[in-house]
């Protein structure tokens, strides 16, 4: 009889996720005891110091894990296998935690009037009284964080796991907090509904897949464990030895999996329609942690079967990422040419700049690991910074008096807040002239376009550097060349929207001129102002005369409505960031050159 064998558990090696997951359990608490007066900012402080906390873990663990001149580094293989803290694991795991916080510090800004990106009540059917009542009650959506700690939890134990089960499990783990917190919106609910239905579809496909993968994979090799399955190939000790068919058609349906969350084409289907409808810090902290997540998983188990299986095997299986790749930025470049909506801009994007991560990846060297590293870097920290100022810029509402002045215009020149602040203006349209608005914000803005698109002296110019040299070192110099050209066309786009901001005038700035009062009163409207003339229902005066009132109507314009902090804290760290590692990329190069073994 065989006895039970305890599982080695080093807590100081799984502290990092431990705080996280932790943290996420006592939220689920706060919600339950914690008043509601006082629940919000237990929860935020909860949120940011557990974050802070892994992040400060990993750094105190990477000199045991990498080692030093005097020692050697120590991977650990800790429960039975199922979780593997290598220095690649870790490094992956602080980038995380780092992009998290940043995330949640988008998340948690409120606008000046007190509004946050979330429903009341995610839960109610949009446009009902019910919905209507909560909103009025002020109830506040603090659930959110909890979520977000999950997710990031199972994205850390994603990427630092060798076991395809437990590999899975994280999978799950990190999604389904996903599909909830994407129907959470506070405004256009129906957007958001469909974008989580849509995103909870597609994701169960792709784990369906996944898993038929991993039992194929198991079928073949007897194994779930990446490091056994590599020892079982090498050495002839595979049940179903000879049948690589098997190996293959597991591998590429795992990959399947991982290529969805990584939003590589033809898996992309769901990420403009996710990006748009979902709450837009949501979609920020999805768009940079997902892609950590997602591309450190396919490094693992992608380069721990080409070291293992025939070269003819191995090439087959790069010909399918290189297809990938090419169709991946081609798309993402081409269809965000023609896109109007800045998130769905952003998130072709987001497909684009997967495409590029894949350049680096097929290499299927050392040096293309420590490319997918700093790439994942750089692109999570602009990316955090873009979806953190798009939250700032809203549609606000101005109402018009009956003598032609309005709410006035703020000493900065902004317009002033009337109390309703409505959702993101997010059509292209709508940002012409943002730069007269909030010059600061729009060099940010600009900055963060400036790095996605690959220009010197940014963080993206150095990311795109290094993801094309690992294809050129690995013989794939005619795909170097085509991320090249799909990096020239992406230029077009991202510098449209800089010129729209800073040298298009804004469509509203006659209106907002109109009704803050700088007209004469009396003037007559501006052009598309909405003016309401009462008819037979007038108001009659105390001599009995009926005297018709002239009114206008409120209308829209779009503004940058004023922020708590948080928000605009994170937006100046991604900025600092972004111009620090274009700069000055040397040592987060060496970090992620020591970060390159992913295996014990």
């Amino acid at each position: 009889m065989t006895g039970f064998v305890v599982p080695l558990i080093d807590w100081a090696a799984l502290a990092p996720l431990l705080v996280v997951l932790g943290a996420g359990v006592a939220g689920v608490l706060v919600e339950a005891f914690v008043p509601d007066a006082v629940r919000r900012a237990v929860q935020v402080v909860l949120t940011l110091v557990a974050l802070a906390g892994a992040l400060a873990l990993v750094v105190l663990r990477w000199p045991v894990v990498v080692g030093t001149p005097e020692t050697a580094g120590v991977s650990d293989v800790l429960v039975g296998g199922t979780v593997m803290v290598t220095p690649f694991a870790l490094a992956l795991q602080g980038t995380i935690a780092a992009l998290a916080f940043l995330g949640v510090l988008v998340v948690a800004d409120r606008t000046s009037t007190g509004q946050d990106a979330f429903a009341p009540t995610a839960a109610a059917v949009p446009g009902t009284s019910y919905e209507d009542l909560a909103r009025r009650a002020g109830l506040q959506q603090t659930e959110i964080y909890p979520l977000l700690l999950f997710a990031t939890g199972g994205m850390m134990l994603f990427v630092g796991t060798d076991d395809l089960l437990m590999l899975f499990v994280a999978l799950e783990v990190l999604s389904l907090p996903l599909y909830v917190l994407c129907a959470t919106a506070r405004r256009r609910r129906l957007l958001s509904q469909e974008a989580a239905a849509k995103y909870f579809l597609l994701g169960a496909f792709a784990s369906a897949l996944f898993i038929f993968g991993v039992a194929l994979i198991y079928g073949f090799a007897g194994t779930v464990r990446l490091d056994v399955l590599r020892q079982n190939i090498a050495s002839g000790a595979a049940p179903l030895e000879g049948m690589t068919v098997l190996l293959v058609g597991g591998v590429l349906l795992v990959l399947v999996g991982l290529l969805f969350k990584l939003g590589a084409v033809p898996f992309h289907a769901w990420t403009p329609d996710v990006y748009t409808g979902a709450p837009t810090p949501v979609t920020g902290f999805m768009a940079a942690c997902t892609k950590v997540a997602a591309a450190g998983a396919m490094v693992k188990v992608l380069y721990t079967v080409v070291v293992s299986v025939p070269a003819d095997v191995a090439n087959d299986l790069r010909v399918v990422v290189v297809t990938v790749a090419v169709a991946t930025m081609v798309v993402g470049t081409v269809a965000g040419a023609v896109q109007t909506d800045v998130k769905r801009l952003l998130a072709y994007s987001s497909i684009a700049h997967a495409g590029f991560l894949l350049v680096a990846v097929a290499g299927y060297t050392g040096f293309s690991v420590r490319a997918v590293v700093f790439y994942l870097v750089a692109y999570g920290v602009a990316t955090i910074g873009a979806f953190g100022v798009v939250t700032l810029v809203r549609e606000t509402r101005l109402t018009g008096s009956a003598d032609g002045s309005a709410e006035p215009a703020g000493a900065d020149g902004e317009v002033a807040d009337d109390g309703v602040v409505l959702g993101e203006a997010t059509h292209l349209s709508q940002w012409a002239g943002l730069g007269r608005k909030a010059p600061w914000l729009t060099a940010a803005f600009a900055l963060f376009l400036l790095s996605m698109a690959g220009i010197p002296l940014t963080a993206g110019f150095v990311a795109k550097f290094t993801a094309f040299s690992a294809a050129v070192s690995g013989d794939l110099t005619w795909l170097a060349v085509v991320g090249v050209l799909a990096s020239v066309v992406a230029v077009f786009f991202y510098v449209r929207v800089i010129v729209l901001m800073v040298f298009t005038p804004a469509p509203d700035a006659e209106v907002t001129r109109r009704l803050s009062g700088e007209g004469a009163p009396g003037a007559a409207p501006a052009s598309g102002t909405a003016v309401e003339v009462a008819g037979e229902g007038a108001e009659t005066t105390g001599g009995g005369v009926a005297t018709a009132t002239r009114t206008e109507a409120a209308r829209t314009v779009v503004t940058v409505v004023g922020s708590r902090g948080p928000a605009a804290v994170a937006v100046a760290i991604c900025a600092a960031a972004t111009i620090l590692l274009g700069l000055l990329p040397g040592p987060v190069l060496e970090l992620a050159g020591q970060a390159i073994k992913f295996v014990p």
